[in-house]
């Protein structure tokens, strides 16, 4: 609220700005003056409040959605009685498996520095799967452009996925990992009133899981086989260099490197990674 500059303080700037030996023909000139003034004194002392500026507010942009009961799942895995789906293809990518270079197995035995031992991933190996696909059959869901909040930035031309590859921020006991979304589950493919809505996870044979995250995300949280987490979307310019930049030709960060030209390769983040 701005604070109120008494009459004899109105008379004593605009006395100051005129000189001494001002003269005012009308007591309304003068008035008029003291509260140019006036105003002027008070934006010069108001703060200054940037919109839009600054990495934290784009981190802001998009809600936690909070207390998830999250899974562990990974490239190449076979299927079980609470995973009755192959992870051999993705919902995008038909041959998952060998784009990614290999079995991404999860025995922490195999692995070291978030990756198997024997072989360096071709895509990022920190990824995630949420219970929605915004393509079916060729085309778009007629839902996709009212529901995804970058539809409009990122739509090239139905059938083509505007969620594949976003980078989404997970958080467990205070520790936050990043990893880009390349699959679709737990279990539905439909869920988009919790994905960008308000809703809860739906109940499945996982205790209502609404997450499954990659072993390296695993490792890095420090999860178990089942866990809560907390997670939301942010834009690639919010992600912090760490070990989810290093690895994929499906990594923002590796194709910035690159010189790549991120409209082409990867519009789905384009629009809210760094120049």
């Amino acid at each position: 609220m701005k604070a109120l500059i008494p009459v004899i303080g109105l008379l004593a700037i605009a006395s100051h700005a005129a000189g001494t030996e001002a003269v005012f023909s009308k007591s309304s000139e003068f008035i008029a003056e003291a509260m140019k003034l006036r105003e002027d004194t008070m934006s010069k002392s108001q703060p200054q409040v940037v919109v839009g500026g600054g990495n934290r507010s784009g981190f802001n942009q998009f809600p936690w959605r909070n207390n998830i009961v999250t899974t562990v799942f990974w490239v190449g895995e076979q299927p079980t009685v609470n995973n009755p789906t192959p992870n051999h293809k993705s919902s995008w990518d038909q041959n998952w498996s060998r784009n990614f270079g290999g079995y991404d197995n999860p025995d922490p035995a195999t692995r070291a520095n978030y990756v198997p031992k024997k072989f360096v991933p071709r895509q990022n190996p920190f990824y995630i799967a949420l219970p929605y696909n915004d393509t079916t059959r060729g085309t778009t869901k007629p839902e996709a452009r009212k529901v995804i909040p970058w539809f409009k930035q990122a739509f090239v031309r139905p059938g083509k996925s505007v969620v594949k590859g976003r980078w989404i921020a997970i958080r467990f006991k205070g520790r936050i990992a990043y990893a880009q979304w390349e699959d679709c589950g737990p279990f539905r493919t439909d869920h988009y009133q919790y994905v960008f809505g308000n809703e809860r996870p739906r109940p499945n044979l996982n205790q209502g899981a609404g997450l499954d995250v990659s072993p390296a995300v695993r490792d890095y949280l420090g999860l178990k086989g089942k866990d809560v987490c907390d997670w939301k979307f942010v834009e690639a310019r919010d992600v912090p260099n760490g070990p989810w930049t290093k690895y994929g030709d499906n990594n923002t960060f590796v194709l910035q490197k690159r010189g790549t030209d991120l409209f082409v390769a990867d519009r789905n983040n384009a629009y809210g990674a760094k120049k």
